[in-house]
């Protein structure tokens, strides 16, 4: 397992299209929302080949992680988490940066309290999954 950052964009889509839009149904409109490439991405390989990708996108003091997924065969390999801890690392690098924030599918809650994240505010609907703001210091 090795994860890197990236600007191969093409590649984190397509990903994102396997687990987003064609495993949880997703529509192509919802996935692909035109901040890419104003984004930092991450690759997490598994020898020669992607098996999951982070987006970060920064607003201010705040990193977002967004569109988080790890194609099914990797799941449970400590991948998910080890691509979050990635993700902190590379906020905590970017000057002014001191807080990370997501959007939780509200299932995956729990994994991300596990990582330090906090859950705030209601339940909501994004591309018709549930799901939680969650958030922590970096």
């Amino acid at each position: 397992m090795r994860i890197e950052t990236t600007r191969d964009i093409a590649t984190c889509q397509h990903l994102r299209r396997v687990v987003f839009i064609e495993e949880q149904g997703v529509s192509e409109a919802d996935e692909l929302d035109g901040l890419d490439d104003a984004a930092l991405h991450l690759l997490d390989w598994d020898g020669d080949r992607p098996v999951g990708t982070a987006r970060l996108l920064l607003k201010g003091s705040v990193g977002k992680i967004g569109r988080v997924c790890v194609l099914p065969e990797a799941r449970g390999t400590g991948l998910g988490a080890a691509l979050i801890r990635s993700a902190l690392e590379v906020l905590r690098a970017q000057a002014g940066v001191s807080e990370a924030y997501l959007g939780a599918q509200s299932h995956a809650t729990g994994f991300y309290e596990k990582l330090g994240f906090s859950v705030e505010g209601e339940e909501f609907l994004d591309a018709g999954i549930p799901h939680r703001h969650m958030r922590r210091a970096l």
